[in-house]
C-alpha cells in the first residue's frame, strides 16, 4: 500500500515519542502490504475496526493511540486523516474527517 503521509505520523511522534516506534512499525508493514479488502487486513491486525466511507482505525501501542486512515483499495493508496491519543478520537468523527493531525 502506498501510504500519504508520512509526515503527519512524524509530526505526531515528535509530539508523543513514545508513538514514534509503534507508529514506524505500523508504517512499514502497511507499506509492504496488499490488502484488496477488509478482511485482508483483519488477517495482521485483528483489533482493527472498519468505519463507513472505507475508514480504518487501527490502535497503537496497546490502545494508547489511534491511527484513521481512508484506504482506496483499487488503487493501494491509505491516506491518513488522524493519528491522536484514544482521548482525542473519542471526540472526533472519524467517518467524517478530510485530514486531521493532532
Amino acid at each position: 500500500m502506498r501510504i500519504i503521509a508520512l509526515s503527519r505520523l512524524k509530526e505526531f511522534w515528535e509530539k508523543h515519542p513514545q508513538a514514534e516506534l509503534p507508529l514506524r512499525t505500523w508504517y512499514a508493514e502497511a507499506s509492504r502490504a496488499v490488502w484488496l479488502c477488509p478482511a485482508d487486513i483483519k488477517r495482521v491486525y485483528r483489533q482493527a475496526s472498519f468505519l463507513q466511507n472505507n475508514r480504518v482505525v487501527f490502535n497503537i501501542k496497546g490502545n494508547d493511540f489511534r491511527l484513521v486512515v481512508a484506504i482506496h483499495y483499487n488503487r493501494g493508496l491509505m491516506y491518513v486523516r488522524f493519528v491522536g491519543t484514544h482521548a482525542e478520537y473519542d471526540r472526533i468523527d472519524a467517518t467524517q474527517l478530510r485530514s486531521i493531525c493532532y
